[in-house]
């Protein structure tokens, strides 16, 4: 390798790694109760607000493209069909992107109904982007507004009863995440959160095989199970933890701490709740509300 292209590769590296921060504010969905969740606006309303990383959700088109939704169909509580009427709650099931091609599922308006739930939330026409579109402006407004490099947290939204139905199986689903991911960001600077194990533990197979990048693991765990019989399932040490953060307290924080697993929980929209977790030593918090976690 020439003088000049090791230098130009390890400049890169500089502008583009992600040191992690003394405490990881993730904007859920980029930033769920102020803007649509999962698009272009919310991701960089949340870089606005200094989160640290990006939380997204991703599933697989007809024609296997990684699209970023949280529901692997339209949802009723916002969705707009592309003749202007509102999705039926009926019919949302029935939507299923996994059936469509891309082209069609970027006709539906996700943003200009708002969502009820999320009273904040700014009402705007937009749609379900790809994840390296997401990437693609995400790093375009980093580079304009000079900010530090951050992480992507991306969640393989994959439930076993829907393999091949609304999904990929797990192989075929990892394959076309990693697919993008690698051709866009250091490793680095990634996260690969899951429910389903089975994602996580095929990830980490490729990883320990040397063909995929080494990217940080997370477990996403809603269940009551201890940590211990989590991880044991698991079968692995995951570099995160990331439970409801109703599941924690300071006890189970400390004995992860101890097998060297970061702590981040979900979904804390309350600033006191923010305080204390915090206070008893959490790494990082998910939240809707990134502009609530800026007063911690």
């Amino acid at each position: 390798m020439g003088f000049n292209v090791l230098l130009s590769c390890v400049i890169a590296t500089l502008f583009t790694s992600a040191t992690p921060p003394a405490f990881d504010v993730q904007g859920h969905r980029g930033c769920r109760g102020l803007m649509p969740e999962n698009t272009i606006p919310a991701f960089l309303k949340a870089l606005e607000l200094g989160v640290t990383t990006l939380e997204l959700d991703v599933v697989i088109s007809k024609e296997r493209r990684v699209v970023v939704s949280h529901e692997p169909y339209f949802n009723a509580a916002y969705s707009i069909t592309p003749d202007g009427k509102p999705v039926d709650k009926k019919d949302q099931k029935s939507l299923l992107i996994y059936r469509m091609n891309y082209a069609d599922v970027k006709r539906y308006d996700v943003g200009s109904n708002g969502n009820s739930a999320y009273p904040e939330q700014q009402k705007i026409q937009t749609y379900k982007p790809l994840l390296s579109e997401v990437i693609e402006q995400a790093e375009a407004y980093r580079k304009a507004h000079n900010l530090p490099a951050f992480s992507y947290n991306i969640e393989l939204k994959s439930v076993p009863s829907e393999y091949n139905v609304s999904q990929p199986e797990p192989a075929a689903f990892c394959d076309l995440v990693e697919s993008v991911i690698s051709q866009t960001l250091p490793a680095e600077r990634v996260v690969i959160q899951s429910f389903d194990f089975a994602i996580l533990t095929h990830w980490k197979q490729q990883i320990d095989a040397g063909k995929y990048p080494n990217v940080r693991l997370s477990a996403l765990v809603e269940n009551l199970r201890s940590p211990q019989k989590n991880i044991q399932k698991l079968g692995f040490k995951p570099a995160i933890y990331s439970p409801h953060y109703k599941l924690l307290n300071q006890r189970r924080i400390a004995q992860l701490h101890e097998q060297g697993i970061s702590v981040i929980p979900w979904t804390v929209n309350q600033l006191s709740d923010m305080k204390r977790l915090k206070e008893w030593g959490v790494d990082g918090l998910i939240t809707d509300y990134p502009d609530r976690a800026a007063r911690l």
